[in-house]
Formats: structure tokens, sequence, C-alpha cells
């Protein structure tokens, strides 16, 4: 009971910042480490933001809160863009090391940096079929070679009251 107190506490005296695991997630020019080098499919528009994130592949930590993570010492990445106005997209993440992860990309339209189920997109490593809930950080990972990872991932918008999924083309 303790421990889930301690990390509560060290959790909250981290001052909360949309620049969280930012440095780490940063590739470098010409990447030759582990990392993952993501295609982005199927956006809807070219304006606002992506946002892509690396978290442990368990249940438990798979878009938990950051500040939690990075207290606990657990991996979590962050990448950050402006959607550019044409051409392929491709986002670079780096990952603490080989192994498996779970990704998550969202297009973040009007850039608020808040994630709004109507207006925004969302997508996963691995393309889920999405629900009504989160998938399970098994479905939503990839692994992570020694070098950069090549993935794409396909961005779903809701398209009805209890639809979402990939813009049909």
């Amino acid at each position: 009971m303790i421990a889930p107190l301690l990390l509560w506490a060290a959790a909250t005296s981290l001052p909360s910042s949309p620049d969280l695991g930012k440095a780490e997630g940063q590739c470098r020019a010409d990447e030759h480490g582990p990392s993952f080098l993501v295609t982005v499919d199927g956006i809807k528009d070219r304006k606002g933001r992506l946002k892509l994130e690396l978290y442990p592949a368990n249940d438990t930590d798979f878009l938990a809160d950051d500040n939690i993570l990075v207290a606990a010492g657990k991996p979590f990445r962050r990448v950050e863009t402006t959607v550019p106005a044409s051409g392929p997209i491709q986002l670079c993440i780096r990952a603490p090391g080989p192994g498996v992860y779970a990704l998550s990309l969202l297009h973040d339209r009007d850039a608020n940096r808040k994630f709004a189920l109507s207006v925004d997109g969302i997508g996963f490593a691995g393309n889920p079929k999405l629900g009504m809930s989160k998938p399970s950080a098994s479905a939503a990972s990839a692994r992570a070679l020694t070098g950069p990872t090549p993935i794409a991932i396909t961005l779903n918008y809701r398209r009805s009251l209890f639809s979402f999924g990939p813009l049909e083309r």
C-alpha cells in the first residue's frame, strides 16, 4: 500500500508539461539507434499537430499518465510536430532500447493538446480495429530493432455516433 502512495507522491511533485518525454524521444539527424520511423496513413486534413507517444507494452502502463511513468522510471517518449502542408508524413521516435513498445499517434486537428473524440484522429502501432475502449497494449505494440524500425500507423476518426475507424477512400 505504501509503494503506490510513494509513486503517487513522486508523480505529483513532477511539473506536468506537454514537453515531458520530448528530449528522450527526439531522433537525431541520421538516427542509427533503436527507434520507430512511423509513416502516417489516412490523415483527414493538413491542419493541427501530430503527437506520437511510446509506452511500455503492458495494459497497466499503456496510455497511463506520463508523469507517473517518468517518476517510476518506465519508458515514455513523445514527439510532436505541426502537420506538414503536403507530401508524405513520417515521424521518428527513439526507443530506450530494442524491444516491444506500445505506440499511439494523435492527430490534434485544432492543436489544443487535448483529444476530442468528435474532432481528432488517433491510431496505434499494429493498427488494431478500434471499438468503444482503448485497444490492448499488445494490439497497439511493435518491436523496435537495433536501428530505425519502419512501421505505418493508420489514423482513425469518428464517422458516426458509434462508428470510429479509418477514413473511407
